[in-house]
């Protein structure tokens, strides 16, 4: 069974109460089922595979639609082809799927999708992210959220700086920084309404053979020194995707973000796909009988998501997803994502 399949077992019997974990950030769009829109898609299928046009028509407990049946959110298409090759470089890439996509947008908004993601890679080496990289993913993402917004549909925007690697906490900083001050130049460039988009950028961490092991307060305090320096606050939004962390890592940090002193003038939420599925997955197990123990958990850390608590540890309490300097009270936490 894949994991598509999975996750959508555990998922069928939850109630419609397990909805009201999701986060609105102070907008219209803020509907109790945006969490089902943002976890259950397939993080290992292929975007060709019909270009996640069947994740717009699936159905939720009230029915065809959201979870609430029609006019709730439906889950939100990943409307790249995926990353490819950038010539001229050494292993870097670029994101495919800009042809076509205006149709594809124009169908989306039919089908009832409000939101769409964009997925761009970049890596961190001592030659890497280059300029050309920088700028073309800058681009891309650009061009995305312009068709996206002809359309009406919101652009999650998403400049991903991989983990892999052994840089410190300080490159990443400023390699992500570059990154964000491109991309929302690019944003300008291609007149992009600001308040009509969201981020879902990485955490600045170390990579992952960083010799050091950073706090969740230094990591904090690099990742909004990153987005303050870089991210206008007519951004309503940034949603952080896990980057290969636990999902206790995931959780910690994003308390300590939401905690950190200085000021933040967007709502930080999370989303999340591995650190909010694994331990629903594991505690399924693939057997029937351990559905609601899975669905209890999966529920737990979309709680623990939301509120930045950790259940039990020094760092529980308010202040988390949803709760930042724009974003209305702790504990409305954004949906999972695939990120």
């Amino acid at each position: 069974m894949g994991r598509w399949q999975q996750v959508r077992e555990i998922w069928g019997g939850l109630s419609g109460d397990t909805w009201g974990v999701s986060g609105t950030f102070g907008t219209p769009w803020g509907h109790a089922g945006d969490i089902w829109g943002w976890v259950f898609r397939d993080p290992t299928r292929s975007p060709q595979d019909g270009d996640l046009e069947g994740d717009t028509g699936m159905s939720g407990p009230g029915g065809p639609g959201g979870p609430g049946g029609p006019g709730d959110p439906v889950a939100v298409p990943q409307v790249d082809k995926g990353v490819v090759p950038l010539a001229g470089t050494n292993g870097e890439t670029t994101t495919q799927g800009l042809d076509g996509l205006m149709e594809r947008c124009a169908q989306y908004k039919k089908d009832g999708a409000d939101f769409a993601k964009w997925r761009c890679v970049l890596k961190i080496s001592a030659h890497t992210p280059t300029r050309l990289a920088v700028m073309e993913n800058a681009n891309v993402l650009a061009r995305y959220a312009s068709i996206c917004q002809q359309n009406g549909i919101v652009p999650i925007v998403e400049p991903e700086i991989l983990p892999d690697g052994d840089h410190d906490l300080k490159t990443c900083q400023y390699v992500t920084e570059k990154v964000l001050a491109a991309v929302y130049k690019a944003l300008s460039d291609h007149h992009v309404y600001l308040e009509g988009t969201l981020l879902k950028p990485n955490m600045v961490t170390g990579g992952h053979a960083c010799a050091t092991k950073y706090s969740p307060e230094e990591i904090a305090m690099a990742t909004v020194t990153a987005l303050r320096r870089t991210v206008p606050p007519a951004v309503p939004g940034i949603t952080f995707l896990s980057g290969g962390q636990s999902e206790e890592e995931a959780s910690l940090n994003l308390n300590a973000i939401n905690r950190c002193p200085l000021p933040r003038p967007w709502a930080l939420t999370f989303s999340y796909g591995r650190a909010l599925q694994a331990s629903a997955l594991k505690a399924w197990a693939g057997k029937k009988d351990n559905t609601k123990a899975a669905q209890e958990e999966y529920v737990k850390r979309a709680l623990v998501g939301g509120t930045g608590d950790t259940l039990g540890t020094p760092w529980g309490g308010g202040g988390g997803g949803g709760g930042g300097g724009g974003g209305g009270g702790g504990g409305g936490g954004g949906g999972g994502g695939g990120g």
